[in-house]
C-alpha cells in the first residue's frame, strides 16, 4: 500500500433506505472513515462541504433526485436572541453548563435512555445500550467535548458546579465553529425547551472562543423534526454555490460566503 492510499480518504456510498424525515421518498449516504493524525483537519474540511460526523464515520446525504437536506450553521457573533429565545433563557437561569472531556458516564446514559424512551421509541437509536453509548461519545479521533446541564444547588454559587443532570451535548470544536453533534436532554423537563437553549448556549460559547459559527447539522424545509433549527438567523446554508447567508429577516442573499 502506497504512503498516498493510506492517507486519501475512500468514500463510499450506502444502498437507498426509507428516508426518517420525509414520507415516501429514499436516502442514500456518501462515507468515509475519520481515523489517524489527519482526522481532524479532514473533518474541518468535511464539515465546511455539509459533512455531518457519527463516531469514527463523516457522511452526507447523496439522494437520487433529491437536495432537500441543507447544512446550516449559526452566525454566532450577529445572533440576537428573539423575545421568544430570551424567555428560555430566563427559564433556564438556574442552569449551568460544564464542559468536560468525551467521557460517557451512567448518569448521562440514564437521560440518555429516557430521551430515547419518550421521544424516539421507534426510531434507529432506540435499541443502543450503554456500551453503544459508550462507543457514540468516545469513539472520535477528533477533538470533541461533552457538556453537562445541571441544575444549580445550594451550593453552586461555592462549587461553581450543579446538581441534577437534565441535559447533554456531544459537540466537536472545529477550527471555524462549534459542531452539535448530538443532543439530548431529560423529557419531564421537556417545559423549559431544552433543545433550543443548548444551542443558544452554544452560541455563546462559540463567541467566548472567538469562532464565527454554531454548525447544527441539516435543515429540512418542511420536515417538522428539523424545522427549529431555521429559526437562529442569521445564519448560512450550505448551497451548490457555496454558503448562502440568510439575514434576521429570514431572507436568503444569493452572494455566496466564506
Amino acid at each position: 500500500m502506497t504512503q498516498h492510499s493510506r492517507d486519501t480518504p475512500q468514500f463510499y456510498l450506502t444502498a437507498p433506505s426509507p428516508c426518517p424525515y420525509l414520507p415516501g421518498r429514499h436516502e442514500r449516504k456518501v462515507f468515509t472513515h475519520l481515523v489517524g493524525d489527519k482526522a481532524g483537519d479532514l473533518n474541518d474540511l468535511l464539515t465546511h462541504g455539509g459533512f455531518r460526523r457519527s463516531q469514527s464515520i463523516a457522511y452526507r446525504p447523496a439522494c437520487d433526485q433529491c437536495r432537500a437536506c441543507v447544512s446550516v450553521r449559526v452566525v454566532a457573533n450577529e445572533f440576537r436572541p428573539s423575545r421568544n429565545f430570551r424567555k428560555i433563557l430566563a427559564r433556564n437561569a438556574d442552569i449551568i453548563g460544564e464542559q468536560r472531556s468525551a467521557v460517557p458516564t451512567s448518569e448521562q446514559y440514564s437521560v440518555f435512555r429516557a430521551y430515547l424512551d419518550r421521544r424516539h421509541r421507534h426510531g434507529g437509536m432506540a435499541d443502543m445500550t450503554v456500551l453503544d453509548y459508550a462507543m457514540m461519545v468516545e469513539d472520535s479521533h477528533v477533538e470533541t467535548r461533552i457538556i453537562e446541564y445541571r441544575k444549580r444547588s445550594v451550593d453552586s454559587g461555592i462549587t461553581g458546579r450543579g446538581d441534577e443532570l437534565i441535559a447533554v451535548a456531544l459537540t466537536d470544536v472545529l477550527s471555524d465553529g462549534l459542531s452539535m453533534v448530538y443532543s439530548f436532554f431529560e423529557p419531564s423537563e421537556q417545559s423549559r425547551s431544552l433543545g433550543t437553549f443548548m444551542i443558544l448556549d452554544h452560541i455563546t460559547r462559540a463567541r467566548r472562543l472567538g469562532l464565527p459559527y454554531v454548525y447544527l447539522g441539516y435543515w429540512i424545509e418542511g420536515s417538522k423534526k428539523m424545522d427549529y433549527k431555521g429559526r437562529f438567523l442569521p445564519q448560512q446554508r450550505l448551497a451548490p454555490s457555496g454558503w448562502l447567508r440568510v439575514d434576521a429577516s429570514g431572507e436568503v442573499l444569493t452572494e455566496p460566503q466564506d
